[in-house]
């Protein structure tokens, strides 16, 4: 009670600070009057002095801001903006590197008549010093890079690369968001001493919680490699043992003594794996030689795939039935099963069984016209379903003969293309209907209809912004847009938005995934065929923006820029030819499959206690009559090697290019 008492004022000055701060003024009244008649007074928290003292502070910034001057700007940020956020937010990064902008170039836009070189070199000396120090943390960010140019840059105001800086709304703008900033960090400082305590207290309590997930986790890791640890120690000292035994009996044939069939065959039952003893003690004759060194490579030698067993055939009409009218839970564990049956099987003869009799039954309702079918589960309303249904689309697409029965239905198409727009809270989803689509476009009648629907345009419009998509969608999107470029159709559309075209894979060529690379270099090299395209290039400076990659790039980076810069200096004109390739019979389509983790990555739901799922589900409850039936796989052509040093010319998916070769 006693330490209660000695800090009761203290204690009453939070309560009074919050009761203001959260505008409760007939409470506030009532209490303070409380108070007051029991004689207990209230500490002040200094909530009001801190307010004052803040709405002078953001004057003077803004002041400083509309004078030009840095010194007394850049003094006040450091010292009344917190370094955790300067430091650590990127909103405030990103403001912090245009407001040095804005101080550089403040004589070329506000100077009466023609700057002081002096004053001038001085604004650009401490921008340059700002690059190489703090400013340095944002070098690898597509959306700055080109400013790391301007000190260098004789006469920004006519440069194209700096054209936005120098209009009359970017100043405007940028202290707009400036006194966005400073509403929000000084509203931050001047939070209430009870609302810290209670998000301090939450937030020990959230930490107290992930270091037990941890610990518990980490104590489970370590049991497992315990175990594993003592099965090597001891594999290990039997290893030492034999060998120990083996050289003893070299000795003892150097002295003229004979080994017998029965010791090596002991010697071979302990080297060898349990499953294989009692076989080999009983069935291998050691009399004959080689016999010994046959039976050591065969126990080392992976699985072949015909030793891997074809899985039980399932009850399809009843699978599809339970799809269409089941429960959004059994339809989405059913998805997941069906998915996981096609991505966990062995590559080879169990797979390709799979996939024969989900596309023999028809199982996505491909060749259905029913107004209700398996297809329809995309528009789902319950997300989990969405999700699924388009993981397994996804895992049919990843396969040659999955992506040849998908695209017998133009509907299928439709739907995929509707649910990339239309898809805006599932993450995952998006990425499974992006990712279909791209390997979609391994098929030139696909490509032709997406490039007809629009399909280009929307990919340039969503990697306007490359930092806010996933690792995924940006590479399969990317990906995506160079497969339709390579098409004379696809270079007629990004004639339509040169510019926009041009300055988005500019800016993709910086970017920090080095994965998109080969995609953006195949793409600006298969666009820059198109006169028009070359003519807005070279207006906007683009050959001065790829030499600047070529400072920074890998050797293979270079020659493929160095490819893009002969592409885009280029007098040649191409029109004519490029009218005739769709024309062109389709080519078809290299058999190449590629069965990517992330179709299993962040299952959506889990089986609770007693629910059945996975390969347990099927075989439980969908059991059919065996009906696998053999069919020759489809042979594509021998794939077409293509060279690191140049782009891209052939369509590709990011799984198949990354396993060596064009899709």
């Amino acid at each position: 009670m006693g330490d209660i008492l000695a800090h009761e004022s203290e204690l009453l000055g939070i309560v009074k600070e919050y009761l203001d701060f959260a505008e409760f003024e007939d409470t506030l009244k009532t209490f303070s009057k409380e108070c007051k008649i029991k004689g207990k007074p209230c500490k002040s928290a200094g909530g009001s002095v801190r307010d004052s003292k803040s709405l002078i502070i953001q004057k003077d910034l803004l002041a400083a801001f509309d004078s030009g001057d840095q010194k007394v700007f850049f003094h006040l940020w450091e010292e009344h903006v917190p370094s955790s956020v300067r430091d650590g937010d990127c909103v405030a990064q990103k403001l912090e590197f245009y407001l040095h902008i804005h101080f550089a170039i403040y004589l070329l836009k506000h100077g009466p008549g023609r700057p002081d070189k002096q004053e001038l070199d001085e604004r650009i000396s401490y921008f340059r010093s700002y690059l190489e120090t703090r400013g340095a943390a944002l070098s690898q960010t597509t959306e700055f890079l080109p400013f790391y140019a301007l000190p260098f840059v004789p006469n920004p105001m006519v440069h194209p690369s700096f054209k936005d800086l120098f209009q009359d709304s970017w100043t405007p703008e940028l202290k707009l968001k400036l006194e966005k900033f400073l509403a929000l960090i000084f509203k931050a400082n001047s939070t209430p001493k009870l609302v810290t305590i209670y998000e301090n207290g939450q937030s020990n309590k959230e930490v107290l919680q992930q270091l037990h997930q941890q610990l518990v986790e980490a104590e489970r890791r370590s049991m497992t490699y315990l175990k594993r640890y003592n099965k090597i120690q001891a594999d290990y000292h039997n290893l030492i043992g034999v060998t120990a035994e083996l050289v003893d009996s070299l000795e003892a044939t150097v002295s003229g003594k004979m080994i017998t069939p029965e010791y090596l065959q002991s010697v071979c039952v302990r080297l060898f794996s349990n499953q294989m003893r009692q076989s080999l003690a009983h069935s291998v004759d050691f009399t004959r030689p080689g016999t010994a060194s046959t039976m050591l490579r065969a126990s080392l030698a992976p699985v072949k795939l015909k030793d891997v067993p074809l899985l039980p055939s399932l009850d399809y009409e009843k699978l599809k039935k339970d799809l269409i009218w089941g429960s959004d839970r059994l339809k989405a564990f059913l998805l997941q099963a069906l998915r996981w049956r096609l991505t966990t099987s062995h590559p080879g003869e169990q797979r390709e069984t799979v996939l024969q009799a989900y596309i023999s039954n028809d199982l996505l309702d491909c060749h259905s016209h029913n107004q209700r079918s398996v297809l329809q589960l995309l528009n789902s309303k319950s997300e989990a379903v969405r999700q699924y249904m388009a993981r397994l689309i996804n895992a049919f697409a990843s396969l040659a003969e999955g992506r040849l029965y998908l695209a017998q239905n133009t509907k299928v198409l439709w739907l995929l293309e509707g649910r990339l727009k239309e898809e805006d809270k599932d993450v995952i989803a998006r990425e499974n209907v992006l990712g279909a689509l791209q390997k979609f476009s391994l098929r030139r009648p696909l490509q032709t209809a997406m490039i007809q629907d629009g399909l280009i345009f929307w990919l340039i419009d969503t990697l306007k912004e490359p930092d806010c998509l996933s690792d995924y969608t940006l590479e399969y999107s990317v990906a995506l847009l160079m497969n339709l470029c390579l098409r004379s159709a696809g270079k007629n559309m990004c004639a339509k938005v040169a510019g926009v075209v041009l300055k988005v894979l500019s800016d993709l060529l910086g970017h920090e995934n080095h994965e998109i690379q080969p995609y953006v270099n195949g793409a600006l090299y298969s666009i820059l065929s198109v006169p028009s395209i070359r003519e807005e290039a070279r207006a906007m400076g683009m050959e001065d923006i790829l030499r600047c990659f070529i400072k920074e790039g890998n050797a293979e980076m270079i020659r493929q820029i160095e490819f893009i810069i002969k592409q885009l200096n280029s007098e040649e004109l191409l029109d004519g030819v490029l009218e005739s390739d769709d024309d062109e019979e389709e080519e078809e389509e290299e058999d190449h499959d590629a069965m990517e983790a992330d179709l299993d990555k962040d299952e959506l739901i889990q089986p609770q206690l007693g629910e059945l799922s996975g390969e347990k589900l099927l075989t439980t409850e969908y059991l059919g009559i065996m009906t696998h039936t053999g069919k020759a796989r489809r042979k594509g052509p021998a794939g077409v090697q293509w060279g690191g040093d140049e782009p891209l010319r052939r369509p590709v998916t990011p799984g198949g290019h990354r396993s060596g070769g064009p899709a």
